[in-house]
């Protein structure tokens, strides 16, 4: 089962790891950077959530070969604060999210990710959700489905890939993969299909749609931050415009310097704020990785620290 982490390097010197370091990999996956960090922290412990069975059962024998300092935690990193605590971890010293889908999520025919395979219309990342792929396709009405199409997949051909799926539906339930992608195919005019695949909007605002993927990253942040220690950091990787948005306006928000005191020169302490950002722009992937690993080309990392 074959992973290949983006952004590896980069990630693991933006957290700063000695040996000691207590660190949270909110999306352990299949365990790249996990391993990456495990491997630096011998002395340290490293706290790792995911909802994916599969991906825990891969990641745990993988990290057991590399060392025992690590719990993983099932669950969405939503929850992270109140798992921590219940584990009486009340503060760490770096927190790791890489919002992308593994690579074998998406090439593991069962799971309904790829619009390149043909399987049962899925998505969960928690297999254990109640509502799939295949019950947005099958039950959300036009508009509902226009919308997440265009908000999350930002398709120009939202309209017509929605009224396409509704009419198909009429007939038949429309049940896997690529039943989807040959009606998302008919509603897309044909010099667009040269361009890109037509399919790849829509499954992404299906996937985030079936996990909530962009509700929960403002709330998340939010508990990662206040769980650093002094000189500890957030990194946060994010592989399309609506996630790195989130995260780039919120960073900007926790960094700014009160209007009321701004530009004073002397602006007393309790005004100025407990974060900096690391970086003033993302970071993105070298040419040389994006030529090994493609689904590194829309990878963003932006990194923040506690300094108060």
């Amino acid at each position: 089962m074959r992973h290949i982490s983006v952004l590896f390097n980069e990630a693991i010197e933006a957290l700063k790891l000695d040996e000691h370091s207590v660190i949270v990999d909110a999306t352990l996956g299949y365990g790249g950077h996990s391993g990456g960090i495990l491997a630096r922290i011998k002395e340290g412990f490293l706290f790792a959530f995911d909802q994916d069975s599969e991906a825990i059962s891969f990641s745990t024998n993988h990290l057991n070969e590399i060392g025992t300092n690590f719990t993983i935690i099932k669950s969405n990193f939503c929850h992270m604060k109140e798992k921590l605590e219940s584990l009486g971890v009340s503060s760490v010293d770096g927190v790791l999210f890489d919002l992308g889908v593994s690579s074998p999520q998406l090439d593991d025919d069962h799971r309904g990710f790829s619009f390149h395979t043909d399987s049962r219309l899925d998505m969960r990342m928690d297999q254990s959700s109640l509502i799939s792929a295949y019950d947005i396709v099958n039950t959300y009405d036009k508009k509902e489905l226009a919308h997440i199409f265009k908000i999350y997949g930002e398709s120009e051909f939202a309209n017509n890939i929605a009224k396409h799926i509704v009419e198909t539906r009429k007939i038949k339930p429309i049940e896997t993969t690529l039943e989807l992608v040959d009606i998302i195919k008919m509603a897309v005019p044909m010099k667009m299909r040269l361009h890109k695949h037509p399919a790849r909007q829509i499954f992404q605002a299906l996937r985030i749609e079936v996990n909530h993927e962009l509700d929960v990253i403002e709330p998340t942040l939010e508990q990662a931050l206040s769980l650093l220690k002094v000189g500890g950091r957030v990194v946060v990787i994010t592989f399309h415009s609506l996630e790195d948005r989130i995260v780039k306006n919120y960073f900007k928000r926790v960094v700014k310097i009160d209007d009321k005191v701004k530009g004073l020169p002397n602006i007393p302490e309790e005004y100025l704020p407990n974060f900096s950002l690391v970086t003033s722009k993302a970071i993105v992937a070298s040419d040389e990785e994006i030529l090994n690993n493609p689904r590194a080309r829309s990878a963003k990392m932006r990194v923040i620290e506690r300094i108060k």
